[in-house]
C-alpha cells in the first residue's frame, strides 16, 4: 500500500487531505504517500495514510492573509519548579528558534490544569482552548509541535484535535513526539539519537562494575508502549547495556528488571525518571519513601539505591530534538526551514 519515503521530501498526490503533506521544503523525512497505482483512494485510506508530519490546507480559506502562530502542547505538571526547568525551558528554546512567531502552550491533561489553577491561580488552556483563542486573535495558520516523548495516548488526542479543527484554519500542520522514526523504509532514526542525547546525562560512575542504572519510563496501555523495548535495544547498541528502561504504567514493570540485576551481580543502582518533566511520577512512584515506591522495593532487594530527579526537559541535547521536531512542523506550515 505505501511506497517508500522520498531521501528528503515527500509530495502528497492528494492535495488537502488529512494528514498527507503537499510539498513544503521540509527538510525531514516528513511523511508516507499512498502509492500511485491507488487512483481513487477513499477518505477513510487517506486518512490511514496519515503518518509523520501531518498537514491540512482549507482551500475555501486559500484567500485569506497568513497569520501564524506556533502552539506547544504537553501533558504538564503541577510541580513547578519542574515545570520551569523543563517545559518552560523547552518552550523558551522553541521560541528563540521562532523569534518573530507568536508561540502559546497548552496542556493535555484537564486534572493537571484544574490542580495549578486552584493552586497557583494560573490558567493554562487545554489544546482546544489555546486554539480557540488563536481563532479569536485572527491566526490563520497553525503548527501544533508536541512535548510528546512516543505516539501515545496523549499523542493521539492531538491528532484527533488535529482533525476537530483544521478546517477551522487556512492551514495546520502536526509535528511527531520525540520518538517516532526508527530508521525503517530510509527514515531517521529517532530513537537511536534520544539514546545518544539521553546518555549525556548518565554519570559514567553510575556504570561502573557491579552498578546500574535504571530509567523509568511512564508507560500505557497504548501499543506505541512498544517504542521502550526499542529504546533499550538503541542503549544495548550503544554499549549501555547496564542502562534498564522499565515503566510506571506499562511494560517491563520494576518487578521484571530485579531479577535481570540480580543475574547479573548489580548491587547499586542509580534511579532516573525517562519523562519530560520530574513530577510526581519521579518525586513520590520512583524516589519516594512510602513501601511501595521503586527506590524502597528496590532497597528491600537487597540493591544500594540513589536517585536522579531531572526531567528530560534539563538535557539540552534532548531540549534541541524537541526543538527539531518543532522546527519540523514550522516548515511544513511555512515552508521556511530554520
Amino acid at each position: 500500500m505505501f511506497r517508500k519515503l522520498w531521501k528528503r521530501v515527500c509530495l502528497c498526490s492528494i492535495m488537502g487531505i488529512t494528514g498527507c503533506g503537499a510539498y513544503t521544503g521540509v527538510p525531514a523525512k516528513a511523511s508516507y504517500r499512498l502509492h500511485p497505482a491507488v487512483k481513487d483512494p477513499t477518505p477513510a485510506l487517506r486518512q490511514a495514510a496519515a503518518i509523520g508530519v501531518r498537514t491540512y490546507e482549507n482551500p475555501e480559506l486559500a484567500h485569506r492573509e497568513n497569520v501564524d502562530a506556533l502552539l506547544i502542547v504537553s501533558f504538564g505538571t503541577t510541580y513547578a519548579e519542574s515545570r520551569r526547568l523543563n517545559i518552560n525551558a523547552t518552550v523558551a528554546a522553541i521560541q528563540a528558534a521562532h523569534r518573530d512567531t507568536r508561540v502559546a502552550l497548552a496542556f493535555t491533561s484537564h486534572i493537571i490544569i484544574d490542580r495549578i489553577r486552584a493552586k497557583e491561580g494560573r490558567v493554562i488552556p487545554t489544546p482546544e482552548q489555546a486554539l480557540e483563542e488563536l481563532l479569536t486573535a485572527g491566526c490563520t495558520r497553525v503548527a501544533l509541535a508536541s512535548l510528546d516523548i512516543i505516539p501515545g495516548m496523549e499523542y493521539s488526542y492531538m491528532t484527533a484535535i488535529f482533525d476537530l479543527y483544521k478546517a477551522n484554519f487556512k492551514k495546520m500542520t502536526l509535528g511527531t513526539p520525540l520518538l517516532y522514526w526508527m530508521g525503517q523504509e530510509g527514515q531517521r532514526d529517532d530513537v537511536a539519537e534520544f539514546a545518544r542525547a539521553f546518555a549525556t546525562q548518565f554519570p559514567p560512575a553510575a556504570l561502573g562494575e557491579n552498578k546500574a542504572i535504571l530509567v523509568m519510563a511512564h508507560g500505557t496501555l497504548h501499543p506505541a508502549n512498544a517504542y521502550y523495548a526499542v529504546v533499550q535495544h538503541r542503549l544495548n547498541q550503544a554499549g549501555l547495556d547496564r542502562v534498564y528502561v522499565y515503566s510506571v504504567e506499562g511494560w517491563p514493570a520494576l518487578g521484571e528488571i530485579i531479577p535481570l540485576l540480580k543475574a547479573r551481580g548489580i548491587r547499586e543502582v542509580l534511579l532516573m525518571p525517562m519523562m519530560l518533566v520530574a513530577g510526581d511520577h519521579a518525586n513520590n512512584d520512583m524516589a519516594g519513601t512510602a513501601d511501595d515506591s521503586h527506590k524502597t522495593l528496590l532497597e528491600k532487594a537487597g540493591f544500594s539505591v540513589s536517585v536522579y530527579i531531572h526531567g528530560l526537559g534539563e538535557n539540552a541535547a534532548v531540549r534541541k530534538m524537541f526543538v527539531e521536531r518543532a522546527n519540523e512542523a514550522w516548515a511544513a506550515l511555512t515552508g521556511e526551514t530554520v
